[in-house]
């Protein structure tokens, strides 16, 4: 396939049955290797909390580890969940990781929980009252440490001594709801939409467009689309495979983090439970099936979006099974591989 469209990962640190969460981040490290090797442009990582599925809640930690193992590769997060934190604490470890690895690093910032109501309780400093929902002020904040945008106090002081300096990461706003896509397009920022959350979001990336204010920190609007795919040498093996991704959303939308099941058990619980799962919403798009079948797929959503690049997330039970999906996505799209 000739195409013009960048391919980037994001990893969402999968826990499989019968294997440890500690794996499950060697096997990140692993898998962003390959995708160096295979040509993917960029790899974020994704921040979850609460265990069991998967076992990524601190990007800003993994994502030093797979910058080392990896030379090329633009390596970020998607995303860091800002309201969890203090705006300058976010600033300060993004900017060790930009002075490590300059030109590498991506920050991709997004406004969910990323958890349940519980565990987001847990996550608050100040446990006495919720906090409030004060994203754009949030996020006003972190853009002014690394553009120096303060008027003079002490937080201008704070924004002239960040580690890293003068390098800084790219920062991106995600999001699947049209209010992200206002302020992407207001603040001029880069847009990554999660189409795997919500696949009705080109109209969404129209909003974005249209009010993208050139100049104040890009050209013009900088565009990626995220889906879910799986890729096998046939169709009936991707089947397979997806089914233990659909029966772990299913638990997880009744409320049970489980680690991604083997393939069969899965399937057995798909057939058993196929009469409550309807109008469950697994009306979310997975790309499934052969190399052609999935990069066509891609293409298509891209052109809807008008990305310029597809982050593609991929889980399987077997890691080698999820290796191979990017593999074979990779000579699909005709990514150049890199030596190693």
């Amino acid at each position: 396939m000739a195409s013009g469209l960048r391919l980037g990962v994001l990893d969402q640190t999968p826990v499989s049955e019968g294997s440890t969460a500690a794996q499950a981040l060697r096997n990140s490290i692993d898998l962003a290797e390959l995708a160096e090797r295979l040509g993917y442009h960029r790899y974020w990582v994704a921040e979850h909390h609460g265990g069991g599925l998967v076992a990524g809640p601190s990007p800003e930690v993994l994502i030093g580890p797979i910058a080392a193992a990896t030379t090329r590769m633009r390596v970020g997060s998607g995303g860091v969940m800002l309201p969890h934190y203090s705006p300058l604490k976010v600033a300060e470890s993004f900017g060790v990781l930009a002075g490590l690895f300059p030109g590498r690093i991506d920050l991709g910032i997004g406004r969910a929980a990323g958890t349940d109501p519980m565990t987001t309780h847990a996550l608050q400093r100040d446990r006495s009252h919720t906090l409030p929902d004060d994203f754009p002020d949030q996020l006003a904040e972190l853009l002014a440490y690394f553009e120096r945008g303060f008027p003079a106090g002490h937080l201008a002081r704070l924004a002239e001594t960040l580690p890293g300096e003068p390098e800084v990461p790219e920062p991106w706003l995600l999001g699947s709801s049209e209010q992200s896509a206002i302020w992407a397009g207001e603040l001029g920022l880069r847009y990554a939409f999660a189409d795997f959350i919500n696949p009705r979001g080109a109209p969404i990336a129209e909003t974005y467009r249209r009010g993208f204010v050139a100049g104040k920190r890009l050209a013009e609007p900088r565009l990626a689309v995220a889906v879910r795919a799986v890729v096998a040498a046939t169709e009936e093996e991707a089947q397979r495979l997806s089914a233990s991704w659909r029966m772990a959303f299913d638990l997880l939308r009744r409320g049970r983090l489980v680690a991604v099941p083997p393939p069969e058990k899965a399937q057995r619980y798909l057939e058993l439970h196929a009469e409550e799962r309807e109008g469950s919403g697994e009306d979310r798009r997975r790309l499934t099936g052969t190399p052609a079948q999935v990069g066509a797929e891609i293409e298509e959503i891209a052109a809807a979006y008008g990305a310029e690049e597809a982050i593609v997330v991929t889980i399987t039970h077997d890691h080698e099974a999820r290796r191979r999906s990017y593999e074979l996505l990779a000579a699909e799209f005709g990514l150049v591989p890199t030596g190693g």
